[in-house]
């Protein structure tokens, strides 16, 4: 391979790699953890052409994005769909099958599905759960996870069951990051960084001096230091 073409391989590649990149972002969160039929077939195949168009320097660039554009709107065009339309939902992702009823198998569903007895007790065992009896119902999602609800006698015992009155608990913010304060998290709860200092200030600290700080739903921080003084 002479220069030329080994510099246009790497100005092809940088190219289809910020393209991929900016392809994905436009597809969104949802397809990066739970792809479909035509989500896993696209993907796949704009991974080879884009391989493909990267290395061989004989192929039309042009084309090449053109294909990749196309197999990229497949799963938005379907995604379109979905939300506007049940029945074309059903379609495509199917329905969840009903695996579990009353502590009993259906083994026509688990054959239907192309299960067998052994995947289903290992999928239930990874969820610690070892008896089928314990099941009220389970069932198999259209993405392939299986879910399931266990008979009330056997759930575990929540915070709901013995209080009465139930407090809804703020997730913890974290306000400063490698000594930086973010302001955007301190206003989402109604403080500013004036109230972070002098609350940092009564713990001899500055903000510098920190490398994360997070406050919970009484306001108390917690505070990692950037030297921290282990044994």
């Amino acid at each position: 391979m002479n220069i030329p073409e080994a510099l246009e391989v790497v100005i092809r590649s940088v190219c289809i790699i910020f393209g991929l990149f900016f392809i994905t972002k436009l597809l969104g969160k949802k397809q990066l953890s739970k792809l479909s039929f035509f989500e896993y077939i696209a993907g796949i195949t704009i991974g080879d052409i884009a391989g493909t168009l990267s290395m061989d320097t004989d192929l039309n660039i042009t084309n090449g994005i053109v294909s990749i554009l196309i197999w990229s709107a497949v799963p938005v065009i379907i995604s379109f769909f979905l939300i506007r339309s049940r029945k074309f939902q059903e379609f495509i992702e199917g329905k969840p099958t009903l695996f579990i009823k009353d502590g009993k198998i259906l083994e026509e569903n688990l054959k239907k599905e192309k299960f067998t007895a052994d995947e289903l007790l290992s999928q239930l065992r990874k969820s610690q759960v070892f008896n089928i009896k314990d099941i009220e119902t389970a069932m198999l999602e259209p993405c392939g996870n299986l879910s399931f609800l266990l008979k009330k006698e056997k759930q575990p015992l929540t915070y709901g069951d013995t209080h009465q009155e139930v407090f809804n608990h703020r997730e913890p913010k974290t306000v400063i990051i490698d000594g930086k304060i973010q302001d955007e998290s301190l206003n989402s709860i109604g403080l500013n960084r004036g109230w972070l200092n002098e609350e940092l200030k009564k713990k001899g600290l500055t903000s510098k001096e920190v490398f994360l700080v997070q406050i919970d739903h009484e306001n108390k921080l917690s505070v990692d230091l950037y030297n921290d003084k282990l044994n």
